[in-house]
This record gives structure tokens, C-alpha cells and sequence, in this order.
């Protein structure tokens, strides 16, 4: 059983493969495809080129017709590419049909999908005991489908009952062992849960502030901001994968302030449920800290996959400041007066855009900084301090003497 183990250990060549259906539009697969080679880089690939067709839905054999593989393989093997990586969940045997038609020649061309990329960043990127075990049981439960395909090669041998082949024998072997891992590693994270609910109630009842927002919105650089420590931030996907909390103190109050693993689309349900332990935060948070790139062109569909996401691990219901960040990066194309096209989020400006729906939500604080830049972060500690002071005035009346502007 070969140890599980980061894909990428070179500069690797590779191309992208999406489809346009009824429910994804071409403009919203440039987008995914944008995000999906974003996500390549950061695993230290380069897209060397981009390939899509129509369809009402996938292949069922090869997620793409058979005439669109057949053009991927000749440009794959005319240019020497590495890998292709499909922007959905390919099935078991869509992997397996991919990879035997893509592997006749001597060279061995990696097949990936979305979430076996997300899950190989993850696995380079963990750093903790606690997030090496939550990725490794993700990886496990991933795999653990789509073991069939590393035995091709041993085809079952012909014959009645007890007569199975060596094939059949070696992935019910490997199933056993990953199952009894999957079992181990699922132990050890109840243990640490444990360990970390403790110290979350060793904490006491300080108020909790948590950083959320799409992956690489900016919450680590904040983070270090706000709590003057040295949290990793760097311009990749999930430069952060454990949470970390540090203790801030705004004039004379304290409180909790934790960063958060980022979200993103198409996020494997194998991930939610390996972390969900480390988004306790998120759910015992009093406040939200809620981080929009506004720089990102696609940053209101950003805000729903957050918002839909929290809702779902039952973090929806949190008092939410919201925070445009990158102001700084924020482009502005003016158009022309004789321009009759309809006005999109390029043109509008920053004056324009804090008159949007968004930064008029009725239920939420809406502030516009930078963190690299060091915009307008004095305004988010002050509106951070006021609303830790109210909560901490609820939860400890007899404290109010600390307040003398509070009537």
C-alpha cells in the first residue's frame, strides 16, 4: 500500500477540461476554469491550455464526448503535458476509461479532477498533527471508491465461486487496510476534538470574533493586523488550513479573534467533513468577521458561496460585519458616454459601489479597507470595539464601570 502523499513535487504542464450545460453557462465556466488554474498554480502546475464542450450533462464513460478526448489526448501528447484536470468530480470509471485511453503510449499522463487537486493543495499544505489527520482521512475517503482503477492491470480470473483472481484479491486487501485507517484516523480526530473543545472552554466566556471569507480574501493578513502576530498570508489558495486564534486587545478590552480555513466552489464534501472540528470557531464565535475580495471579479458570487457554506455547517444565524478588502486592487473602467452597454461591476466605482445593495444590507456593518495597504483599518477596530463592548456588557453588567461612555 503506497503511502498517501503530496502529487506534485516539480513544475508540472497541464491542461483543463469543463463543459457547458443548461445549469453552467460559458461565462461561468470561464470562471470556474479561471478559479480551477488558479488552483493548479498554487499546486505548483502551469495551464497550458483550456478545453470545453456543450452538453446537457457529462459523458457518462469520459465526462467529455468521445471526440473531445480524442482531440485532448493528441494535444497531450504532441506537447508533452503532464496531467489533465477536469473542473468536476469525475466517477470511478470515468477516471478508469480516461486513464486507459490516455495511457496507451510509454509516458503516464496523470488524470485529475477538481477535488483530487483541492485535496493534493491540502495535503501539501498542512503543517499541524491535527490537519495532516483531517486531509489524510479525506484522501482515504476519496480514494477508497476508486481503488478499482490501480488494479487494472490484474484483469479476474474466469471461474465459479472461490475462484477469484489476484486482482480482486489485492483491492480487497487494500479496501481492509484503508478501511481499518479510515477507522484509526476518524479515532484520533475525536480525540483531538476533544482536546479542542477543552480549550476552547479554558478559554472561558471572552468574546470570540472569527475571521471567514472565500480562500484568499485576505483573513490571514488581517489577522496579523488586528492581533499584531505573524500568521502565515501569502496570494495562493488556502494558504491557512488551521485555525488560529490569538487574543486581541482594543483599548481596554479583550476578546478572541480567530482565522479560518477559506471557502471556495465545489469545496469536496470529504473536506467539510474532515473539517468540520476545525469550523467549531466559526460556530462558537459571538461575531463574524466576514472578508470580501472586492478586486475579485467574481466576488458577489464569492459572498454566496460563503454565506452558503456557513449556513450549512450552522454558522448562518452570527451577528456578520461585513468587509470589502483589497481596495487598493480594486479596478475602475470608466465608460464611454456614447457606451449604451449595460453597466457592469467593472464600471462602477468605489463611491458608486457603497451605494450597492450590498453595502446597504440593513442587517449587516459594511466597512471598505485594505489590509495590505493599511486602509481604513483604524474604523474596522473601532466598529470591532464597539461590538465586543456590547456583547461583553450583556454577558458581564457588572463590568460596565469599565465603560464610562456607556449610559
Amino acid at each position: 500500500m503506497t503511502k498517501l502523499h503530496s502529487t506534485f513535487r516539480s513544475r508540472e504542464t497541464c491542461v483543463l477540461v469543463g463543459i457547458v450545460t443548461r445549469q453552467q453557462s460559458h461565462e461561468q465556466l470561464d470562471e470556474y476554469l479561471d478559479e480551477l488554474s488558479f488552483l493548479a498554480e498554487t499546486a505548483d502546475a502551469i495551464a497550458v491550455k483550456r478545453f470545453w464542450q456543450q452538453l446537457d450533462h457529462p459523458d457518462s464513460r469520459t465526462f467529455v464526448g468521445a471526440g473531445k478526448v480524442e482531440e485532448i489526448r493528441n494535444f497531450v501528447n504532441e506537447n508533452e503535458i503532464d496531467m489533465v484536470i477536469f473542473d468536476d468530480e469525475l466517477t470511478p470509471s470515468q477516471l478508469r476509461n480516461l486513464e486507459n485511453i490516455f495511457n496507451k503510449e510509454e509516458k503516464t499522463i496523470k488524470i485529475l479532477d477538481r477535488n483530487n487537486l483541492i485535496l493534493d493543495i491540502f495535503a501539501s499544505r498542512a503543517r499541524t498533527a491535527h490537519a495532516k489527520t483531517q486531509v489524510e482521512l479525506a484522501q482515504y475517503e476519496y480514494l477508497l471508491p476508486r481503488l478499482t482503477r490501480m488494479w487494472s492491470h490484474l484483469e479476474r480470473q474466469k471461474g465459479g465461486i472461490g475462484m477469484r483472481g489476484p486482482g480482486e484479491q489485492e483491492i480487497e486487501t487494500d479496501r481492509r487496510i484503508i478501511r481499518d485507517r479510515i477507522s484509526r484516523l476518524k479515532k484520533e480526530l475525536e480525540v483531538i476534538d476533544r482536546q479542542k473543545s477543552t480549550q476552547r472552554g479554558n478559554r472561558g466566556e471572552m468574546v470570540r470574533v472569527a475571521l471567514v471569507g472565500y480562500t484568499n480574501a485576505g483573513k490571514s493578513t488581517l489577522m496579523n493586523l488586528l492581533s499584531k502576530s505573524e500568521v502565515f498570508a501569502e496570494n495562493k489558495l488556502f494558504a491557512t488550513l488551521d485555525t488560529t486564534v490569538r487574543k486581541v486587545v482594543l483599548k481596554n478590552l479583550p476578546f478572541l479573534l480567530s482565522d479560518t480555513v477559506g471557502f471556495i466552489r465545489k469545496l469536496p464534501h470529504q473536506l467539510i467533513e474532515s473539517f468540520k472540528s476545525t469550523l467549531d470557531e466559526v460556530r462558537e464565535a459571538d461575531i463574524l468577521v466576514h472578508i470580501v475580495d472586492i478586486s475579485h471579479p467574481q466576488f458577489e458570487d464569492h459572498y454566496n458561496v460563503v454565506n452558503e457554506t456557513l449556513h450549512s455547517i450552522g454558522g448562518g444565524d452570527k451577528p456578520v460585519i461585513l468587509v470589502f478588502n483589497k481596495i487598493d486592487a480594486f479596478s475602475y473602467i470608466q465608460k464611454e458616454e456614447d457606451d449604451l452597454s449595460p453597466v457592469k461591476k467593472e464600471n462602477l466605482s468605489l463611491d458608486e459601489m457603497r451605494q450597492t445593495w450590498m453595502a446597504r444590507m440593513a442587517d449587516k456593518d459594511v466597512l471598505f479597507i485594505s489590509a495590505i495597504a493599511k486602509i481604513n483599518i483604524e474604523v474596522l477596530r473601532e466598529l470591532l470595539y464597539e461590538r465586543v463592548k456590547a456583547i461583553h456588557i450583556k454577558r458581564y453588567p457588572y463590568n460596565n464601570l469599565i465603560f464610562p461612555d456607556v449610559v
